[in-house]
């Protein structure tokens, strides 16, 4: 019985099949398969190694323009926002400060009144300074290989009085001479006030506006403690016509400029 109901159940399906496959026409048992539609390939499959470099190194933001060429719309927008967002150069914000900071120097005219070596260091100069008080100022400067003995006696000078005093070989300095040098530091000469300058006098930068709103110097310790002559003395140079400058401004006195004697371009320390 198991075998009759077998053969039977092959028999109804292999008739089935043969209804369905007669159905089909041979030209429809041939048709291609309909075209699906073609799906652009992904970029990441299909850049080159060099594109997919740049593709990392290009912004992401689809709206951000390339750095050659600035979107037309919006260009004011942008503007605004560049000069109110970023930070100024920082030479800009240099420039000031360091005017702010070389008005808070006492730079004077001085006087040597004489001067003579050191007894305990060959290379030191001590020299005796009128700088318009009531006693003259005892300052040693490192000049004797650069600037004969005899050159300094009666000679007018600039000093930065505000530095703290510095023992110096057994002998305390109470300022600085301020000369200029070339960039090797061969020619070595002291910067000199114009004729008619006054012993005590106090120099300064730019006009004569600038003169007249200048404050009161720095103390010692301040001058010390806030690196006063570090920030200003870099920009303490001779242009190509001898004055002293710092940046932009002249160096003066009431009765002219501060200059040096030959030494063009040159930094001043």
């Amino acid at each position: 019985m198991a075998v009759t109901v077998s053969a039977s159940i092959l028999k109804s399906s292999s008739a089935r099949v043969h209804m369905l496959l007669s159905s089909f026409s041979p030209a429809a048992s041939f048709r291609t398969p309909p075209q699906l539609p073609l799906l652009r390939s992904s970029p990441i499959t299909t850049i080159t190694r060099t594109d997919r470099a740049l593709l990392l190194l290009r912004p992401h933001h689809p709206k951000t323009s390339s750095f050659c060429t600035s979107p037309i719309t919006n260009a004011n927008a942008e503007t605004t926002t560049t000069s109110e967002s970023l930070p100024r150069p920082a030479v800009e914000d240099n420039s000031v400060n360091v005017k702010d900071a070389a008005n808070m120097l006492d730079i004077r005219v001085g006087r040597i009144i004489k001067a003579w070596r050191h007894e305990e260091a060959d290379s030191l100069y001590v020299e005796e300074v009128d700088v318009g008080e009531a006693e003259p100022r005892i300052i040693c400067s490192g000049l004797v290989k650069y600037v004969p003995l005899d050159f300094l006696q009666d000679r007018s000078v600039v000093v930065l009085a505000n530095l703290k005093p510095r023992n110096m070989r057994g002998v305390k300095s109470n300022g600085m001479l301020l000369a200029a040098s070339d960039a090797a530091h061969e020619n070595v000469e002291l910067l000199e006030p114009p004729q008619g300058s006054v012993p005590g006098e106090r120099i300064w930068f730019g006009s004569q506006e600038d003169k007249e709103n200048q404050p009161a110097p720095a103390s010692p310790n301040q001058v010390q403690k806030k690196k006063i002559w570090e920030l200003v003395q870099p920009h303490l140079k001779t242009d190509a016509s001898l004055v002293a400058m710092l940046g932009e401004h002249l160096m003066q006195t009431s009765a002219g400029a501060v200059m040096s004697r030959s030494l063009k371009n040159a930094n001043i320390s």
